[in-house]
């Protein structure tokens, strides 16, 4: 038994045999290396106990450690030394166990004391946290949140909301735990309805939905987008005609037709009318046909006119002192131009309109007419005639009258001159267009040179 093994194993010289770790005894509680314990390891007993297990105050020795030996004997009065076999290492057992039942109490106090104020916070905790459930542009989920009323709430989430959006119940409302709030945020469509274009603002999700919204009838109308689309944020341009009632008449026949057309001329279209070369409608065929409204279609055939039209020309004056007042010679005659003028012809349903000027083309300009008109004084006395009665001959030859006329046109003035025998005594023009002064100075003059012989009827007057 010299060998290294043995002397490994000498303490358990009474279990001669190779060393097992696992198979060998623990160490009972409170007692150091003693060969005697493993000649007779029945003799020690674990005398472990925790220290809450004890009663409060010193702990009775006797009670916590029985004595070590065998059989049992009456108990040791307090005088009485330790019991055999203990010694020092009695002292020191129950030492410890005295520490550590403190130790126990310190640490347990403070953990009791955090425990109490837990309970009271998590009590407080659950008080103000409040479940909701929150419903974002029909997108909901269930959220907790200590915000006392909506606006909090809105704030917590990051949820910014404007004069177009809708929240439900108000911002002001308090929160209580099971509550729901909705935010539904506006949208803008810039909205036609039947021509006429604005911008408005929604909540709702489709154009279906915001057309309900708005009251506008879907059934029959023109939509520029599915009535299923989703409008974003962003909002959406819409253009919507609604289902009309248009009559439309033309050759003599009425048709009455339900239409959401966006124009009278494919309003007409869709009434089988078709309009051909300068036909027309009574109202623009780019407008906007109305509910209710009659279109009448109008038949146009059209014909060109050329005329040719005179051109007046002017009367130029210029004063002649040479010629007596009253007295106008022509020094150039007039001559009229012409021009050529294309008139547009039309026919309204079988009737002639009144012809429209479109073009105009100077064939030949005018020549302006120069008249020399006489600024001398006329004289009124032709000596050899001035005694005679002028007023009973002219009342005799004209009644008087200065402009008369004969019925054949040739004789005029108050003494009847033919043009000829008028401008052989100098006078100008028509003998009818001169004043009853000059009429009768060159009466006088034709006298003088011819008597009474002119005036085979009325000449007698003169001396009466």
């Amino acid at each position: 038994m010299s060998s290294p093994e043995y002397a490994r194993n000498a303490p358990y010289a009474h279990n001669p045999g190779p060393f097992d770790p696992h198979a060998a005894e623990t160490l009972a509680y409170g007692v150091t290396y003693d060969p005697a314990w493993y000649a007779n390891p029945g003799a020690y007993e674990d005398t472990y106990a925790p220290a809450y297990e004890g009663a409060p105050g010193p702990p009775d020795v006797d009670a916590v450690l029985p004595r070590q030996g065998g059989g049992t004997s009456a108990p040791r009065t307090p005088d009485a030394g330790p019991p055999p076999g203990t010694g020092h290492r009695s002292a020191r057992r129950r030492t410890r166990g005295a520490d550590r039942a403190d130790t126990s109490m310190r640490r347990l106090l403070p953990q009791a004391l955090v425990v109490a104020f837990l309970a009271g916070g998590t009590t407080a905790f659950v008080a103000e946290d409040k479940a909701i459930e929150l419903t974002v542009d029909g997108v909901p989920r269930d959220l907790h949140t200590f915000a006392d009323d909506v606006t909090e709430l809105l704030e917590e989430e990051g949820l910014d909301v404007g004069a177009h959006d809708v929240v439900a119940p108000a911002p002001d409302m308090a929160l209580a735990s099971g509550d729901e709030v909705v935010v539904r945020y506006g949208r803008p469509v810039i909205l036609t309805l039947d021509g006429h274009r604005r911008e408005i603002w929604t909540t709702a999700h489709t154009v279906d939905a915001a057309l309900r919204q708005l009251g506008v009838r879907a059934e029959g109308a023109y939509l520029s987008v599915s009535r299923s689309r989703r409008i974003g944020r962003e909002g959406l341009t819409l253009d919507v005609r609604t289902e009309r009632s248009v009559t439309v008449m033309a050759d003599g026949r009425a048709r009455t037709i339900r239409t959401n057309a966006a124009t009278v001329r494919e309003a007409v279209e869709e009434a089988g009318v078709t309009l051909r070369g300068q036909d027309a409608t009574s109202v623009p065929q780019d407008s906007f046909p109305r509910d209710g409204q009659t279109v009448t279609v109008l038949r146009i055939t059209g014909t060109k006119e050329v005329r040719e039209e005179e051109i007046p020309f002017e009367v130029r004056r210029s004063e002649d002192p040479s010629l007596f007042r009253g007295t106008e010679v022509i020094e150039r005659a007039g001559q009229p131009g012409l021009r050529r003028v294309t008139y547009s012809v039309r026919t309204v349903n079988g009737v002639r309109q009144k012809p429209r000027r479109t073009a105009t083309d100077v064939v030949r300009e005018p020549r302006d007419q120069i008249v020399r008109v006489g600024t001398r004084p006329m004289p009124t006395s032709v000596q050899g005639a001035d005694h005679l009665n002028w007023q009973g001959l002219a009342s005799c030859e004209s009644g008087g009258r200065p402009g008369a006329v004969d019925p054949s046109g040739t004789y005029g003035g108050l003494y009847q001159f033919d043009t000829q025998t008028w401008q052989s005594l100098g006078g100008s023009g028509r003998p009818q267009d001169a004043p009853a002064t000059e009429q009768t100075f060159r009466a006088k003059k034709l006298y003088v040179q011819r008597g009474a012989s002119p005036w085979p009827h009325c000449g007698a007057r003169l001396q009466g």
